[in-house]
Parts: structure tokens; sequence; C-alpha cells
């Protein structure tokens, strides 16, 4: 008896940080406000209220969705999700199924492995149950001012095979989100939510069986996804040994991950499509986009620099290590400030790479511009003296140690001279000017 192949899917929510909410003009920022200071008729569900869609979300929904690679649907409407719960007003919540704005998709793993996404779709968000006790009660608060925020929510195919594939799906997923400015993604203030689903392909005695999918709540870190899914990995294995099963099907089940415990808890069996009584919201009428009006949204796409494309562009255009390339575009705020530093520090003579381990090191005061790092990276670096004569030497040498280097420059890559600077002021502690180097070459 062995696990022959571990299946994990994800369901990631993401709360988008719009002005206002999905369906209202309530604020969306809902964080740390005073308990249903933030509702009205619409996301409290009060009879006769009609709901107006927010374009704003829909949009970036749409650019989330082309930037995973998936396509945007010409012909897409809201649903009624039909379940009772105390934090759902309305009795339904307002959410998208079978024409969901954005189908398919993917994220690549470092290993190259492609992780397909089945859906992009958007949704409102439920209200927060708080549990306290008072006067030596335990009672349950509800605060409506998340209810009707815009909720964006991925779902990948189950091609997610460790507790590893899965972290790395969502650290990259998680950069992505912040690279788009979208959403602050903060798994801390819940407008990041996980929710893996898990089972497992076991072979017994030539024969192959499935546990029932596991769908696992309450996650608030990549870190915790990952215990969570390699204790239900395990627990899965034990139920399966102490009992056999061959079918999954209507023995589908939601736990809920227990930190202090460091395991999940069964919650209750796993809803199925049919349950929640899915039909087309009568209030909100289907969107349909033209061909003109898809082909835009793909060109907004395209502008975009994701973080795969900047690491390559980093470490050719600057000469920069792995290392270095990925803790500067790990934020974009971070990359830009770096490139801005760059721009400023060409004038001094500051090179890339003194910028970049400044940055990495942290070894400037807190607070500081890009022309304020420029110059405090220029003023600090060692002055040497040295005469025309041995400057003048230094030169030459360093350019006939590098031929590669000077025909790299004579094809049209003026950057590439940046090594010659950097091994003269290594050998010279003097920094000399590209432009310098370039009319040597040229003079030669």
């Amino acid at each position: 008896m062995k696990i022959k192949r571990v299946i994990v899917g994800l369901e990631v929510h993401l709360e988008l940080r719009t002005r206002s909410k999905m369906f209202c003009s309530c604020p969306a920022n809902h964080f740390g406000r005073e308990p249903n200071s933030q509702t009205c008729p619409v996301c409290l569900g009060l009879p006769g209220a009609l709901p107006v869609p927010n374009r704003k979300a829909i949009e970036w929904t749409i650019l989330l969705g082309q930037v995973l690679g998936g396509e945007v649907q010409q012909f897409a409407r809201f649903d009624r999700k039909n379940y009772f719960y105390p934090d759902l007003p309305k009795g339904y919540q307002i959410s998208q199924y079978e024409l969901p704005f954005i189908l398919g998709g993917g994220q690549i793993l470092d290993s190259g492995k492609e992780i397909h996404i089945r859906r992009v779709h958007l949704e409102e968000d439920t209200g927060k149950l708080i549990h306290q006790r008072i006067n030596g009660k335990e009672w349950t608060l509800i605060d409506f001012n998340r209810s009707g925020v815009p909720l964006v929510e991925i779902v990948s195919e189950p091609d997610l095979s460790s507790s590893n594939d899965a972290k790395e799906y969502l650290e990259k997923l998680h950069q992505l989100i912040r690279y788009l400015g979208i959403s602050d993604a903060d798994m801390e203030k819940g407008s990041l939510r996980l929710e893996p689903n898990v089972n497992l392909e076991i072979e017994d005695e030539g024969k192959l069986f499935y546990t029932p999918i596991v769908e696992i709540k309450n996650i608030n870190s990549f870190r915790f996804a990952k215990r969570a899914i390699d204790y239900e990995v395990e627990r899965q294995m034990t139920v399966f040994q102490e009992k056999r099963v061959e079918k999954t099907e209507g023995n589908k089940e939601t736990r809920g991950w227990d930190e202090k415990r460091g395991g999940t808890v069964s919650q209750r069996v796993k809803e199925e499509a049919s349950d929640y009584r899915y039909f087309p919201e009568p209030d909100i009428p289907p969107i349909r986009w033209s061909e003109k009006e898809v082909a835009e949204y793909k060109a907004q796409s395209t502008k975009i620099e994701l973080p795969r494309a900047k690491k390559e562009r980093f470490v050719k255009e600057y000469e920069l290590t792995d290392y270095q390339t990925n803790v500067l575009t790990q934020e974009r705020e971070m990359a830009d400030f770096f490139e801005e530093t760059v721009r400023l520090g060409r004038v001094k003579n500051v090179l890339p790479t003194e910028v970049a381990n400044v940055i990495i090191n942290r070894r400037f005061p807190a607070g500081l511009s890009a022309v304020e790092l420029a110059d405090f990276v220029a003023s600090s670096k060692e002055k040497v003296e040295l005469s025309r004569e041995e400057l003048d030497r230094a030169i030459t040498e360093a350019i006939e140690e590098n031929p590669a280097t000077v025909e790299g420059f004579r094809k049209g890559k003026p950057q590439a001279l940046g090594a010659i600077v950097g091994q003269i002021r290594q050998k010279t502690g003097v920094v000399v000017s590209i432009e310098e180097i370039i009319k040597r070459i040229k003079k030669d």
C-alpha cells in the first residue's frame, strides 16, 4: 500500500481594493472600522434594494485573469448562490457560476511545471462573524462592513502534487497580485484567503483507490497552508488504512485548520453545486463584450511588466546575479526604487550593482529618496587618487583583458561595459565613467 499521487487544488479568494463595494456605494475598506458603520440597504439585503455592479471591480478581475493567461468571455453573467448562514444577509450570495468573466490560465512553477487555472470569477464577500464571551456567555456577533466587498475567486485545477508546490504557487500568485496593485493581499487582514482541496490516489494490491476530497478552511498564512496539506495527507492515509474506500462521490468534507492543535477538524459535509441552487441573478442583466473591447483588455494586460519578465530584464540590462534580481523584484515598489536610483546615479558614476548591494544589505539611512540614495552611494565610494598615466594604464589593461565585452559594446550593448568599470574599480578603487571607456575604445 502506497500513496501514488497527492492531488491538491486551490481556491484563492481575493478582496479588491476598490473605493466602493461590489453592488453599492458603501466604502470597501472595512478593516479596523467600527462594526456595521459601512452598510446600506443593498449590502444588508433589505427588501426593494437593487444591486449595481462595480465596473472597476469587473475590469480588475479581467486584468488579473488575463495576466494569468486566461480568456475573457464575451458573454458573462452573475448568478445567485443560495445558502443560509448568519453572515449572508440576503440568504444568497451574488456570484458567478456557468458564465464567469475568465476561463483558463495558469502559473509556471520554478521547476517548469504548469498549474492550470480553471476560472477567475467575481462575487461579493460575506459579513464577518465575531465570537465573544459577554457576561459569562458565549455570543456570536455579526459585522456587515465586509458584506458586499468585491471578491475575486481564482480556482486552480488539481495539478498541485505536494505542499511545496502549493506554497510556491501561492507565493507567485501573491506577488503577481501585488504587482498589479488591485489588492493589498494581506492575509492578516483577511483580504487574501486560501482553501486547499486535498485527496490521495492510493495503490493497494494492484488497484487504485481515491480518498474523499477535503476542503480546508481557516488558513491565514502560506506556512499554515503547507502544514495543513501535509497534515491532511497523513490523516487521509491513516483513515484509508483503517477503512478502504473506492469512490469519493457524495463523500466530500469541509475541515477547518486548527492552528493550536496543528491539525484539521471536521466542520460539515462538503456541498455540491446543486446544493446551492444556482440561477441567473434577475436584478443584473448579462454582460456582453464586443470583440473590440476584448482586444482592448488584452492590449492593456500586455503593457504590464510581470515579475518573471522583470527578472530577466534586470539580469540582462543591469548584469545582476539571480539572487540580487530575486530580492529586488520581490515587490514592485522596490524594483521601481532600484531603477530610479540607478537612473539618477549614472551621472555620478554609480553602478547598478553598487545600488543593488546597498539596497539589499540595507546599508543606507532609512527614508532616503532615490536621488538621496544615489548621492549616498556616490559619496560613500572610496576616494583614491591616481595619476592620469596610472589611470590610463588601468583602462587600457581592462579593455585588453575583456575582448568579449568590447565586442558586445560594438554590437550595440553599451551596458556591457559596466563589467570593465567594475574591474577597474576593483583594482584601483577609482570609478571611471562608461563614456570615458567608450572614448578609449573608439580611439583604439
